[in-house]
């Protein structure tokens, strides 16, 4: 078997979509000649744990570990407690939480784990010079994981994969940092010495692809996926006509025309107010709390915390209507939630508020799987609602979902495997 080092922050116990993409990849490796190494933290302190994801990992699986310090534990760069997400950016920061946006954008490039590459990349040296290993893998963000796979190209010559999982300068909260025209520029050049570098570059979209091919020929796209068997019967769904949003809801992912839309029909039509549900299962931010009750709308909703990845399979699974937005943002058309490919199995329809000529749109349009609104579009988005109401009404609210087997993770995994293949 050939031997794959994985350098990854996150791995389980860590919870959230940004541990399952190698998780799942390293489960279905050894089907296709690939024994996975994995490097990640000692100390971890992630912002969500779920234990259930440690009974993905193969057994036997060799697991490096290495402490980190991490300037996050002594203040929250973004306002927040370390136990909340990063990707909540606080809005409205007080004077100190400014000073801390400032700091983190501009002395902590590329982002705040900085300090675990020097460390990580000497104690990976020693292993690497005593241990065969046919190529090293290192997925961001936070991308400072790359820096470290970098560091070892440069040293020992090893075959290297850089896995995107996110773009860098254009992940969706970058344009909100308190960047310095000499820190943008830092973050620009670390990019682009990673892209050209690796001997393949991983995306999961096709428009990250085309820019980051103008550095990388061998940039391939490698869609995230569903682990999971399709052809499973839901014994009964929600009984109530339930519209459900898993994962993260921060304030650039607040559709208010949907808050508006909503209440407008529950206004118009006494009926819908009765048999309407909007489950929101993760975090929310409190500006989205805030449009909700603005717009009369507390009452219809069901906030459920953080569950299992388990749990919220089955919460897929028995929804009338999967809800998906993606962050109104300069990179929209590029964003590919993970939790596409999750409701994807759960085989019912998604209602999208996202660019019509984005990635996203594209994997629902080839995979009949729901609809999509542009952001601004109240009339079709009204509309759209209204006729999955109908067909609710009508018991006959179904999706005749197709191709959707490409988006399994062992078939992905045999894709990647292929790739090893041919560069070592």
């Amino acid at each position: 078997m050939k031997k794959a080092l994985i350098i990854t922050y996150y791995w389980p116990p860590a919870g959230g979509s940004g541990v399952q993409r190698w998780l799942k990849f390293v489960k279905y490796f050894r089907d296709f000649g690939i024994e996975p190494i994995i490097y990640t933290l000692e100390n971890p302190n992630y912002p969500i744990n779920d234990k259930s994801l440690l009974n993905d990992i193969p057994e036997g699986v060799e697991t490096l570990k290495q402490p980190i310090w991490e300037p996050n534990n002594l203040f929250s760069v973004f306002g927040k407690k370390k136990t909340e997400s990063a990707g909540f950016l606080n809005p409205n920061p007080s004077i100190f939480g400014k000073l801390m946006q400032y700091i983190r954008a501009n002395y902590f490039i590329p982002d705040a784990r900085k300090f675990w590459v020097k460390p990580s990349v000497n104690y990976l040296k020693k292993y690497l010079q005593k241990n065969k290993v046919d190529v090293v893998i290192t997925t961001g963000p936070p991308h400072s994981m790359h820096l470290i796979g970098l560091n070892l190209k440069k040293q020992l010559n090893i075959k290297w994969i850089a896995d995107f999982r996110d773009p860098w300068t254009e992940i969706d909260y970058f344009h909100q940092l308190p960047l310095t025209k000499k820190a943008i520029e830092k973050h620009h050049s670390l990019e682009k010495k990673v892209l050209k570098n690796a001997d393949t570059v991983l995306v999961v979209g096709n428009t990250m692809n085309e820019k980051y091919r103008k550095f990388n020929k061998n940039t391939i796209t490698i869609t995230n996926g569903f682990d999971g068997k399709l052809n499973e019967v839901v014994k009964k769904l929600d009984s109530k006509f339930t519209l459900t949003h898993i994962g993260l809801m921060n304030a650039d992912r607040n559709p208010d025309m949907l808050w508006e839309v909503l209440s407008e029909i529950i206004k118009e039509n006494s009926a819908f107010k009765t048999d309407f549900s909007l489950k929101l299962i993760g975090k929310v931010d409190n500006s989205i709390l805030n449009e909700i009750s603005k717009n009369n709308l507390t009452e219809n909703v069901e906030l459920i915390n953080y569950v299992s990845h388990k749990e919220v399979v089955e919460f897929q699974k028995k929804s009338q209507v999967l809800l998906l937005i993606v962050n109104n943002v300069p990179s929209a058309k590029g964003i590919i939630t993970g939790k596409i490919f999750e409701y994807l199995m759960a085989k019912r329809p998604i209602l999208a508020i996202a660019p019509k000529n984005g990635d996203l749109a594209e994997i629902i349009s080839k995979t009949n799987s729901g609809f999509v609104v542009n952001f601004n579009d109240r009339i079709q988005l009204k509309k759209t609602i209204v006729d999955l109401y109908s067909k609710f009404k009508e018991n006959n609210l179904v999706v005749n979902s197709k191709n959707i087997e490409q988006y399994h993770r062992r078939k992905l995994t045999k894709k990647v495997s292929e790739i090893i293949n041919t560069i070592t």
